[in-house]
């Protein structure tokens, strides 16, 4: 992954230098080989991996796959954690022309059950942990051949086989425009889809996010609390650090203050890639103050806005930025971000070098006028191919070069993007647009307040109206008394008209497993 950084030169220059037979998997195996040998390239729970080793591993398990019977465009189900095996398996099948389904171990029975009926998979590679929901899923599918358990490298099942596979054979033969994997979107609106990438999108993402935004290198060891399964953590933990020969620490667990801080401080990472939700509760956790000598470059928050509160602090006390942004599956990264040195803390930022974004009305027209709450549509080369089984939702999300992302945003003055929440999850108050964000943003800014979710509620005349559903601060005990100094706090900050009617006091908030808040579960309540 070794490129030219010239301004000057656009993306579409830079992707017609591709070779015609291209696959990501060997690309990143390139940069690997251009490593010093002794170069750390992962470390889990069990140890630590160079990309010499990494590299053995990758090629044993592409012979692996293959002596199990799997074949070039076939269809692999890995729900499998963060360890040294995630990288191994997923680009060992790619580099087979295998197509890899990466998913979240902690799905329902009844998800595993659509997605393998939906993708019609051939294979299924599950921890040993879970594995009777998936089993008895796949036993409802004629297609599944055959399921290997991950009992961890030195274990039996998929490990053993790997180390006992040969690690040499060539790459099969595979283009910039094949597809190269697949990733289900987290479900925040509905049923998952499934979202076909292409190699070359990858090697999009690395080039215009990592080199350009993040200024990433291989002097970096990046922490991502993210998971691997899903397209966010993905880039941060294995095709952002390959592609550059940097090094990276995988979490194979649920990430808490304790367990983020205790990585950090032992790995001496450069670059925290997190969610809002957890940059709150670090913030949140009697051991905050470690976090001011663990000697962070920067860090990267995903998945939902991140409050200008939680921005603000969070660099106040590590001296790292957070580079807040937006991504989605359809886009596999991040295509709106903050920059270094000019973060505006409560807006998405600019659009990463390689991409444009621009803001259309309900008809479509595109909104020139900066203030103006408009749906975010986006060009970039790292866009799916579109969605498996689903061709209205793809006519309906690629329009050509634009994908329609389904978010409202506004554009301010200088061209930095502010969300205001999504398509369906907007609301009409008086007369006048209510972003749930903005309204979410206040109560995060009051002490009490750990986390808030805003959604539209109908009041005994029918009319809509914002109800919060707050989880409050673990020594704060909730009170009709605070719901008042809520309600004024938010008065003081917004339009009158914007301040949550109601407020109902939850343990936690339904989430996706990006961490994104489902809040049609909320208005379905």
């Amino acid at each position: 992954m070794q490129v030219e950084h010239q301004e000057a030169i656009a993306i579409e220059e830079w992707l017609a230098g591709l070779p015609k037979s291209y696959n990501i998997a060997e690309t990143l195996l390139e940069t690997a080989r251009s490593q010093p040998a002794s170069r750390r390239a992962v470390t889990d729970a069990d140890g630590s991996y160079s990309y010499r080793e990494v590299e053995d591993l990758v090629l044993r398990s592409a012979s692996a796959l293959m002596d199990l019977g799997l074949e070039p465009e076939d269809r692999l189900l890995l729900v499998i954690g963060d360890t040294i095996l995630f990288p191994a398996l997923f680009l060992g099948a790619i580099r087979a022309g295998i197509i890899p389904i990466p998913l979240n171990p902690l799905l329902a029975e009844e998800d595993f059950r659509y997605i393998i009926d939906d993708s019609r998979v051939k294979a299924i590679i599950t921890h040993t942990h879970g594995a009777k929901k998936i089993e008895r899923a796949a036993a409802q599918s004629g297609r599944v051949k055959w399921i290997e358990y991950d009992n961890g490298l030195h274990g039996p099942g998929i490990g053993a086989r790997i180390l006992a596979a040969s690690p040499y054979q060539l790459p099969i033969a595979t283009v910039a425009d094949e597809v190269a994997f697949w990733l289900y979107s987290s479900g925040s609106t509905g049923r998952p889809k499934g979202v076909r990438h292409l190699h070359r999108n990858v090697a999009v993402t690395i080039e215009c996010f990592a080199h350009q935004v993040l200024g990433l290198d291989s002097t970096d060891t990046v922490f991502s609390a993210a998971k691997l399964f899903f397209a966010y953590g993905l880039g941060n933990g294995l095709t952002f650090p390959f592609g550059v020969g940097a090094g990276v620490v995988y979490l194979n667990e649920r990430p808490t203050p304790d367990s983020v801080i205790d990585i950090l401080q032992a790995s001496h990472a450069s670059v925290f890639c997190g969610v809002p939700t957890l940059f709150a509760s670090l913030l949140a956790s009697p051991r905050a103050r470690e976090l001011a000598d663990v000697g962070l470059r920067i860090c990267t928050s995903a998945g939902e806005a991140l409050p200008p509160e939680i921005g603000r602090r969070f660099e106040e006390l590590t001296g790292a930025a957070i580079i807040d942004g937006l991504g989605s599956t359809e886009m596999l990264h991040i295509f709106l971000a903050n920059r270094p040195g000019s973060i505006r803390y409560g807006s998405s930022g600019l659009p990463v070098p390689g991409y444009d974004a621009r803001l259309i009305d309900d008809d479509g027209s595109v909104i020139v006028d900066p203030g103006t709450i408009g749906e975010l549509v986006v060009r970039g080369y790292s866009a799916a191919d579109g969605y498996w089984n689903q061709r209205d939702k793809s006519l309906a999300t690629f329009r050509g070069h634009w994908t329609h992302t389904g978010d409202k945003y506004l554009r301010d003055d200088d061209g930095y993007y502010y969300y205001a929440g999504r398509s369906d999850d907007m609301m009409k108050v008086s007369g006048n647009w209510v972003s749930p964000f903005e309204v979410e943003s206040a109560l995060i800014g009051h002490p009490a307040v750990l986390e808030a979710a805003v959604v539209p509620w109908r009041d005994t005349d029918d009319l809509v109206k914002p109800k919060a559903y707050v989880v409050a601060q673990s020594h704060v005990t909730p009170t009709s008394t605070l719901v008042s100094e809520l309600q004024a706090f938010v008065k003081q900050q917004l339009a009158p008209w914007k301040y949550p009617r109601w407020i109902e006091f939850v343990e936690e908030l339904p989430k996706t497993a990006t961490g994104k808040i489902q809040r049609f579960k909320l208005r379905q309540e």
